[in-house]
């Protein structure tokens, strides 16, 4: 049947979501002591997803990058000691006298030695800059996992409560069935009714028990991925309070598109991109210039006439300007490559921003649908109800076939099972709405 195979896609889907989710407790599992509404299971997944704590730890060590950057604004301390034999070493003798040495066979040093960039045309102050960019892109990139993985969460909790309530929908058909069942058997006892009608009733019977079991496993399987998002224990029973509530959302295409542009989380990066290539770019064109460095070393020697075996102090101090000549046309080539990615990262930014005007304009319009859907769904409840009830009537009076009265009981469930699509998607497509204007999915 159509609608019992959209109920599967949607269910099917949701459970990929989920399954590429994965979020478990660092323990074997959080042991449950209540029923667990949305923003508990949301609380439980940004705690305890492995993804989510990755992206944290990421922005930390991003924030180290900027630490490493502003290094350069700092001298660069270091110290050596060392030891080296030479011979033959200088030596001379006048007139036949003692043979005197200009240098030790043994030398001996250890100095403290302090380097520091006094002025590199601003190359140190764009590498800080490209590590900040790096941090707000590594912030951005935590926002989005962390959405995402809420999003899934929900979608999973949904899910479950929605097979919950198309469990109960089945299980009043079985009733209804059943009873259809009892009575045609008593007919058939009594000559009133013939076999062909006692095995259609007994068909529709199975049939809806079929029905049943799929959307019962479903369930199993929904709950198994809700417990493995939210870390809860694999044996705890779930009990989640909530429901698909419909509530006045804002579909203001403007309002919404304004937010999306300026606060949507993908564009944010596809921003901050655009700022990296081009500090990436400014810093390759200072590669050519040059560099003034300053040096003072503190040093212990020996090697010093007229004594070369005496160790003594000594300090020496300097500033040396490095000029790059050629560089094997490297300078040159990482500038092109720079400005290329200048411009790979603005059409990068032109098509997630218009990639994100076109997903809130789909979202937007699904969610219309859903609350269209609501509407139509809610009359034909209505209708099939009524037509039930009448349905059992005329064939206890004998005025309706078996077969009239088996359609009327699964047009009923049929038409609940779609009321309760209508408004499992509404919420659904509501937290897409939600996501593509920009919202974290925090609640």
């Amino acid at each position: 049947m159509k609608k019992s195979k959209t109920i599967a896609t949607l269910i099917v889907l949701t459970s990929v979501l989920a399954s590429t989710q994965p979020c478990r407790a660092a323990d074997a599992g959080t042991a449950l002591t209540g029923p667990i509404t949305l923003d508990e299971a949301l609380r439980l997944t940004r705690e305890h997803n492995p993804r989510a704590k990755q992206a944290a730890e990421e922005v930390k060590a991003a924030e180290e990058r900027v630490t490493v950057g502003r290094s350069g604004f700092f001298p660069q301390v270091s110290a050596r000691a060392g030891y080296r034999y030479i011979n033959p070493v200088p030596e001379m003798s006048l007139l036949g006298g003692p043979t005197f040495k200009f240098a030790p066979n043994d030398n001996y040093d250890a100095r403290v030695t302090a380097e520091m960039m006094l002025f590199d045309f601003g190359r140190t102050g764009r590498t800080v800059d490209l590590a900040l960019s790096g941090k707000n892109a590594a912030g951005i990139r935590r926002d989005i996992t962390v959405r995402d993985l809420s999003l899934a969460t929900v979608r999973a909790f949904y899910s479950v409560l929605f097979l919950q309530e198309a469990v109960k929908v089945q299980d009043k058909e079985l009733a209804a069935l059943q009873q259809n069942l009892d009575h045609m058997q008593k007919r058939y006892k009594e000559g009133a009714a013939t076999r062909f009608d006692l095995l259609t009733t007994q068909v529709r019977l199975s049939a809806a028990g079929n029905r049943k079991i799929d959307l019962q496993t479903q369930l199993d399987n929904q709950q198994i991925s809700l417990r493995r998002l939210c870390g809860l224990n694999n044996e705890a029973t779930l009990r989640l309070s909530g429901a698909f509530v419909v509530s006045a959302t804002d579909m203001s295409a403007a309002k919404l598109l304004a937010a999306a542009m300026d606060g949507r989380p993908e564009n944010m990066l596809a921003r901050e991109n655009v700022r990296a290539a081009s500090y990436r770019k400014s810093l390759a064109a200072k590669e050519g210039l040059p560099k003034i460095v300053g040096s003072a070393s503190w040093a212990t020697t020996n090697g010093y006439v007229p004594d070369i075996d005496v160790i003594r102090p000594n300090v020496a101090a300097g500033v040396e300007l490095q000029v790059p000549i050629f560089t094997g046309f490297r300078t040159s080539a990482s500038t092109r490559e720079a400005a290329a990615m200048v411009r790979a990262s603005e059409q990068e930014r032109i098509d997630t921003e218009e990639l994100s005007k076109a997903e809130l304009k789909q979202s937007v319009n699904e969610l219309r649908t859903s609350i269209e859907k609501i509407g139509t769904t809610t009359l034909q409840v209505s209708q099939a109800d009524l037509a039930a009830r009448q349905a059992r009537v005329r064939h206890q009076n004998g005025l309706a076939t078996t077969l009239d009265l088996l359609d009327a009981e699964t047009a009923l469930a049929e038409a609940e099972l779609a009321h309760l699509q209508a408004r499992y998607e509404y919420v659904l497509n509501s937290y897409n709405v939600r996501r593509a204007a920009g919202d974290l999915i925090s609640h």
